[in-house]
């Protein structure tokens, strides 16, 4: 990847000191015009992040947010930068920060939309900013959306290695809405923009500190009650996840992350803090090994749909087998026995 063009320009971000963001442009549609945001720590002495000055040794990792969702986990990036990675967060068209006065939220009619601005944070990170590898963190939707990514780009050398936090693999839900209903709602002549589901995610909810969560965050850029969920990126996921089905060729290491047990999204669930209840998670370990040669699987006993966003042990679990995984898989390290016995085993 080769850069062009003049100089570019960071701004401070909503996350406050020590927080900056720059625009990608993305040109426009029916809605106006397209951006996306590439969010870091400022870097040097005043830092939001420490790094513990090991900055030149590791990759650089860019975060890929979920539907209804924003990157706002600071945590998440100071982990990753104390074990020497430069941590870079993407917010896609229409979600979060780049959602544009008049645009519908986290809308698309097509994944594939979001290769232009994942190719344009790679080039970004890889080209302008000098980092010579590149860790992709994907969460939810933005797991499936980045192996999709990362499949079409398996030919190219732009990503080193993929983590997956509970990738949206299928539909969480009966067989005949996975099966019929799907195929009914890909043939039915309907409006792209037609809301098909609403209503409050129990998940979502309880997340945040007001409702008594752990985790704080901008209520307006990830709603509480969910984003509607709209008929053309309901067929988008679909077919995402059906390519995925089929299988991908994804060259690079792989590591898929589950919570170890799913249950209702409801917010009588005694357990509602201890199991994903956005996906299920045996479809996810079931479609894991069609990524591509060299995946890897990871549950995580007593974690959320966002693995970083768990109670502490889970959390720590996640976080430290990600790092233990990765220093294998990318610097040869000999992993740390206790992680390893925690975490992944090889799919087949």
């Amino acid at each position: 990847m080769s850069d062009a063009g003049p100089p570019r320009t960071w701004e401070p971000d909503l996350l406050g000191p020590g927080w900056e963001r720059t625009t990608l442009d993305l040109g426009e549609d029916d809605e106006g015009p397209l951006v996306a945001t590439v969010v870091r720590a400022v870097p040097g002495a005043g830092s939001a992040v420490s790094t513990g000055g090991t900055t030149a040794t590791r990759p650089a990792v860019l975060y890929v947010h979920g539907f209804n969702d924003y990157f706002f986990q600071t945590h998440v990036a100071r982990a990753w930068a104390a074990r020497g990675y430069t941590f870079y967060a993407l917010d896609l068209r229409r979600c979060g920060r780049s959602l544009l006065p008049g645009q519908t939220p986290h809308f698309t009619i097509d994944l594939a939309e979001y290769v232009t601005e994942l190719t344009a944070a790679a080039r970004l990170v890889r080209s302008e900013l000098g980092h010579d590898r590149l860790v992709v963190l994907g969460h939810s939707t933005g797991g499936l959306t980045a192996s999709l990514w990362a499949h079409s780009l398996r030919h190219a050398d732009v990503v080193d290695a993929l983590v997956l936090n509970s990738p949206w693999f299928d539909l969480n839900a009966r067989w005949f809405h996975r099966v019929v209903a799907t195929r009914m709602l890909d043939a039915a002549p309907i409006d792209p923009r037609t809301v098909i589901a609403d209503g409050l995610s129990a998940y979502s909810f309880h997340l945040h500190v007001d409702h008594g969560g752990r985790w704080d965050y901008d209520q307006v850029l990830k709603p509480p009650a969910g984003s509607p969920v709209r008929a053309g990126w309901m067929r988008a996921v679909r077919r995402g996840q059906a390519r995925l089905s089929r299988g991908l060729e994804i060259t690079v290491p792989v590591l898929v992350c589950t919570a170890g047990a799913s249950g209702p999204n409801t917010l009588d669930n005694p357990d509602l803090d201890a199991q994903d209840t956005v996906l299920d998670v045996t479809h996810i370990a079931a479609r894991a090994p069609r990524l591509g040669p060299d995946v890897t699987l990871l549950q995580v006993a007593g974690g959320v749909h966002d693995l970083s966003l768990s109670a502490p042990t889970p959390r720590a679990v996640f976080t430290e087998t990600v790092f233990a995984w990765l220093g294998v898989r990318l610097d040869g390290a000999v992993s740390d026995p206790a992680a390893a016995a925690a975490g992944p085993a090889r799919s087949t």
